[in-house]
């Protein structure tokens, strides 16, 4: 049984080694030079610091969209797939502000959000996290940790260019890009 409740947690010696990590906006996070992942409601193992995440339903996708990325998107873990990038969000308050259709259509009308992320499917792949299910204190609302071949690393950067550029960017008031390989 998988499950649905992911911690990621800055760790002395772990599965991924830490390459860069930037704040991009907000406070930053203390440095780290390794990251684990772990599936599963149980306590983490001690570490410098960690962030918890659900997944959860698709909550601004509509059919046709969900059909077009399940028809091109692989999971975690696939072979070669030995880059990864942890990055956690926090959005302001004008964005939790909006109802729901105002940020689907901020988030893919103006910002093309999901077609963005197709054109990088399948060798960019990724799993979304939901911070405020599991409590309003979390220090972010979003983590998103995707995989890739060190070969698609310019690729990856230039999606999450392309996505910081987006009317949908305005909204994010902390962000932190964590950047790794498996060790």
């Amino acid at each position: 049984m998988s499950s649905r409740f992911f911690t990621f947690s800055a760790v002395p010696r772990g599965p991924w080694r830490v390459l860069d990590q930037i704040t991009v906006s907000g406070p930053s996070l203390p440095s780290a030079s390794h990251i684990r992942v772990q599936a599963g409601p149980e306590a983490p193992a001690p570490s410098d610091w960690s962030l918890r995440g659900i997944t959860s339903h698709e909550r601004y996708v509509e059919r046709a969209e969900r059909e077009a990325l399940a028809a091109r998107q692989v999971g975690l873990g696939q072979p070669g797939h030995t880059c990864a990038a942890l990055i956690p969000i926090r959005k302001n308050a004008a964005w939790w502000g909006l109802t729901q259709d105002e940020r689907r259509r901020v988030l893919e009308e103006q910002s093309r959000h999901i077609r963005l992320g197709m054109n990088y499917l399948p060798q960019i792949t990724r799993r979304l996290h939901h911070c405020r299910d599991l409590s309003d204190s979390e220090p972010f609302d979003f983590i998103t940790w995707f995989e890739y071949a060190p070969q698609d690393a310019g690729r990856f950067d230039e999606l999450v260019r392309e996505l910081r550029q987006t009317p949908e960017w305005q909204y994010v008031e902390r962000e932190i890009d964590i950047r790794l390989q498996a060790a």
